[in-house]
């Protein structure tokens, strides 16, 4: 029985209700359909609840496996062991002006391989006729490649290394057989994530000299989908959770907070929701032949909306998102920004843009989201490169002139980053009322806007030929930018606006 403390009691089997305890036992008899890399709180708030949803109606008949990419993951692994693979996932937040508030009891995962530790048991999981999906989340620096020796008897630390050990594992057991090919999803925000994989895995195959067979066998009998994922997942709510307990009678360390709204955009066809039956169980997923628009409209849009108020917000002083949202000025200038500046200059219908654009905003609003803007504004140069530059350069296209207020946020990011190295070998630049802000980007960058910017402390430099430096590095830009006419002068007067503010 579980131990009360204060009559709290720890989640996990005992602890459920009779009704939560019929729906545990009923997916422990599920079979293992998913193999899961990744225990973080991503993929417990989103594929693993969308998991849920489709056992609930009856859809999906199957049971999760997790498993963490690194070894630091085992802390996590270990807790959610401890709760028998329990966990609330509590959603909160804005929905078409309605104020969600609801906690579910997800109930997906019928086992717990730490690696590292079990890696026989991890290799087993190959060798299971039920196993129809990989599902994957190990940050972009996970889907990476990195050479490796052939041991297959001792766990590799890389996801693409682990995972190809463990296709060739199938393919040996079953013969090659065609029908034993798996899907894969990942879920890591790098471009054309799928085909990123299995180009990794072949280099693998390749590194190793495995059969020619295996190599066709990868190409022609497995699928790895590219996937765009879309949620706010936030984890544990620290500050409120000792309340909740108290509120609910049950302590859950695993309690994993997410914003309502979701997006799944996966490249296939329709069909595969036979095999993956979400759009069935009413989720927010797309199957599409074409994932580009929606990159396209999320890299715009909501992340270049992040990306226009981060220098610029934390230039002026303001923590987090919902602050400039919130701000008698600032908020108007965002909306602006999105709907007059961005919206317009994204290659795709416009009607169906503002509506997703209003969605942008409802969840930037988003009381329960404590998004910090420092956060957004980490590696600020290549994020306006991807998400802001492409934006400006469509608008002086279609118009002939310059985004008024996209302008300000480049002359704030260039304000912020009148930077100088730190005694801990780091960079840190300041805020218009002169407190420090430590600044973290590339470090060679960094370094030559620190030796800019020291030559105009010293009168060596004036602003105008430091912008127009800067302006003319394509390597950082992907162009030579003082090739568009007025931004050099417009940089100018609108750093010379902030000075002033100084």
């Amino acid at each position: 029985m579980s131990q009360l403390q204060n009559g709290i009691q720890p989640l996990n089997y005992a602890s459920l209700t009779a009704e939560e305890a019929a729906a545990y036992d009923r997916m422990k008899t599920y079979p293992v359909k998913v193999l899961q890399i990744g225990e973080g709180n991503f993929l417990r708030g989103f594929v693993d609840w969308m998991i849920h949803r489709c056992n609930q109606q009856g859809l999906f008949l199957g049971s999760v496996a997790v498993s963490q990419p690194r070894p630091s993951g085992a802390a996590k692994l270990k807790e959610l062991d401890e709760q028998d693979g329990l966990y609330y996932q509590w959603i909160r937040g804005l929905h078409e002006g309605e104020l969600i508030d609801r906690r579910e009891l997800i109930s997906v995962f019928s086992a717990c391989i730490d690696p590292y530790k079990e890696w026989n048991q991890f290799l087993a999981m190959a060798e299971s006729s039920d196993l129809e999906l990989i599902v994957s989340n190990t940050t972009e620096a996970g889907l990476v490649y990195t050479p490796s020796e052939w041991a297959p008897d001792q766990p590799i630390l890389s996801y693409p290394g682990k995972l190809t050990l463990l296709l060739f594992r199938r393919f040996e057991h079953f013969g090659g057989d065609p029908g034993k090919g798996l899907l894969l999803l990942p879920c890591e925000l790098v471009e054309r994530n799928g085909d990123k994989l299995r180009e990794i895995v072949l280099q693998h195959a390749a590194d190793w000299q495995l059969p020619e067979a295996f190599v066709n066998w990868i190409r022609n009998h497995n699928r790895f989908l590219n996937s765009l994922v879309d949620r706010i997942v936030t984890g544990l709510p620290a500050e409120e959770a000792d309340d909740r307990y108290a509120e609910w009678g049950v302590k859950d360390r695993l309690l994993n907070a997410a914003e309502p709204y979701h997006i799944w955009a996966i490249e296939g066809e329709e069909e595969l929701d036979q095999r993956l039956p979400f759009v069935q169980a009413g989720l927010n997923v797309v199957w599409t032949h074409d994932l580009k628009p929606y990159q396209q409209r999320k890299v715009r849009i909501l992340n270049g909306a992040h990306t226009w108020m981060a220098a610029f917000g934390v230039l002026h002083g303001l923590r987090e998102v919902r602050e400039v949202v919130e701000h008698s000025v600032y908020g108007e200038q965002l909306r602006r920004v999105i709907f007059d500046e961005i919206v317009p200059s994204v290659p795709l219908p416009e009607a169906e843009m503002r509506v997703y654009a209003g969605q942008v905003i409802e969840r930037f609003a988003n009381p329960y989201v404590r998004h910090k803007l420092t956060d957004i504004a980490m590696n600020s140069l290549s994020k306006f490169k991807v998400r802001l530059l492409p934006t400006l350069m469509a608008y002086h296209e279609r118009t002939g002139e310059l985004p008024p207020l996209i302008m300000k946020s480049f002359a704030s990011l260039l304000r912020l980053y009148r930077v100088q190295q730190t005694e801990d070998g780091g960079y840190a630049g300041s805020k218009l009322n002169g407190e420090s802000q430590v600044i973290r980007d590339d470090a060679a960058a960094l370094s030559e806007l620190t030796a800019l910017w020291s030559k105009v402390d010293n009168s060596e430099l004036q602003v105008k030929e430091l912008i127009a430096d800067v302006l003319s590095r394509a390597s950082w830009w992907g162009s030579d930018l003082t090739e568009i006419p007025g931004l050099l002068d417009v940089l100018t007067d609108e750093l010379a606006q902030l000075e002033e503010k100084a």
